[in-house]
């Protein structure tokens, strides 16, 4: 995965965040369901100690409060517990108010309670702050003893910190669970994604194989939703294949077509004297080279559209420089060949020999010893990861100037008309590097002339 451009990516993150939405709603769910339950079950522990405290509690013949049996939970015998009870007589009795132990000197506000529920007439549920500053939860209940008519509140308490304990330890414990739950919910989306998204890789790794002239089609078994689409791609390489090969044939039966008509028509003008004969000539002559260029362009064009098209650059360099050297032997001229092993160019065979030959052919003109002929591969970063062939052609003769290197690329325009040629060469090298992306760039350089530099696209390894 490289990002946030990668689907692999995009996949995982947007598991990872339903999940975790997810996984949270279950998690405060669960805390709070947990804590409902404690709190019920502790309600339920205190209600059962009033009812305790209800049954136990006796007006005495002298008007005095007594629990005849102590209630079973222990801590209201611990001074400051936690654990409260006192029973209230009304305002203006004569009947002393009575607390557990627990409580030594101190005595329940029940008027400072908040979060007050009512169960039914006489019985409430609330919270109070006890004597250490701790949280209570108190149940009060209102009623007559049997042998007075008076009405006695009847309260126990006890601290919040025992369901608050049982509550963050369960938290604590949920929290590990969903952590390592989401961890391992990660690592399985990962794999699912990866798994899920193979089918696409190999079809780009038989992309890049097209691409690279390892492979003529796609070719491997594709789940059923990714099979049309190597179908199709399939037979968009075919229909590249014969648009290019139809292409080609077209030129040729062009050229074949032309030939003997403009053929005929120079012979028939030569055959008379006179100015008509000579300016039927001259517009044939410039027919002629127009078909050719634009033949030939063509012919390039329809080359460079070709997806598969591979070829290898030191071969090409070699093979020219040396011919080109015998061609030139009375020069004394030598050419230096250097290139990049993993030099691949990403097109046909024969523009390359083209681009190539007609920069030798220049620079044989215009040097004075030596030629060099370097091919330089390299990846581009600013081009997100393609890969290019600096192509240079240095010699070292007097070079050209600021102007000469402005005109020279100019089709038919001929900077030094002592030199024998069209003037086209510079023209077609930059027209077929042009077809395939390519930059052709004109600069002196250290052996005294010219350097020729192209850009030309490359295959990765």
């Amino acid at each position: 995965m490289k990002g946030r451009k990668s689907l692999s990516f995009r996949l995982v993150v947007i598991t990872a965040i339903w999940s975790a939405i997810i996984l949270v709603i279950t998690g405060i769910v669960l805390a709070q369901l947990f804590r409902t339950s404690i709190e019920r079950n502790y309600d339920a522990r205190l209600q059962t100690q009033l009812d305790g405290l209800l049954a136990n509690i006796e007006l005495s013949p002298d008007r005095q409060l007594k629990l005849m049996r102590p209630l079973p939970e222990p801590r209201f015998s611990l001074p400051f517990s936690g654990w409260y009870w006192q029973v209230l007589p009304p305002a203006g009795s004569k009947v002393k108010h009575v607390v557990s132990v627990s409580m030594l000197d101190q005595q329940l506000n029940p008027s400072l309670g908040t979060s007050r529920k009512t169960a039914k007439p006489g019985e409430e549920s609330y919270y109070l702050v006890g004597p250490e500053n701790e949280t209570l939860r108190v149940f009060e209940e209102k009623l007559r003893l049997a042998s007075s008519d008076e009405l006695f509140t009847f309260i126990v308490a006890g601290d919040m910190k025992e369901v608050d304990w049982q509550v963050s330890g369960f938290i604590r414990t949920l929290l590990i669970a969903l952590g390592t739950l989401a961890a391992g919910l990660a690592i399985v989306a990962f794999f699912q994604v990866r798994f899920g998204l193979r089918p696409l890789r190999a079809l780009s790794d038989g992309l890049i194989a097209v691409r690279s002239g390892k492979a003529k089609r796609l070719e491997g078994d594709y789940p059923v939703e990714i099979q049309p689409v190597a179908d199709e791609l399939n037979l968009l390489l075919i229909s590249n294949d014969e648009v290019v090969e139809r292409s080609r044939t077209q030129v040729g039966n062009l050229a074949h077509a032309l030939k003997t008509p403009l053929s005929v028509i120079n012979n028939e003008a030569r055959s008379h004297e006179g100015e008509l004969s000579g300016k039927v000539l001259e517009q044939t002559g410039f027919m002629q080279e127009q078909v050719n260029l634009y033949l030939d362009r063509a012919r390039r064009a329809a080359r460079a559209r070709t997806l598969a098209a591979v070829t290898e650059v030191e071969p090409v360099l070699i093979s020219l420089a040396r011919t080109l050297e015998r061609i030139n032997l009375e020069s004394g001229i030598k050419v230096v060949v250097e290139c990049s092993p993993n030099a691949r160019f990403r097109g046909e065979k024969q523009d390359l020999e083209e681009m190539v030959g007609n920069l030798l052919e220049n620079a044989f003109k215009f040097a004075k010893n030596r030629i060099e002929l370097k091919a330089v591969w390299r990846a581009s970063e600013m081009d997100e990861g393609r890969v290019w062939i600096d192509l240079f052609v240095r010699d070292d003769g007097v070079g050209l100037t600021l102007q000469q290197r402005s005109q020279a690329l100019k089709r038919g325009h001929r900077i030094d008309e002592s030199k024998p040629g069209s003037g086209l060469g510079l023209s077609i090298v930059s027209e077929t590097a042009a077809m395939y992306g390519g930059k052709i760039k004109l600069q002196n350089c250290k052996l005294g002339g010219l350097q020729v530099k192209i850009k030309l696209p490359a295959v990765s390894d």
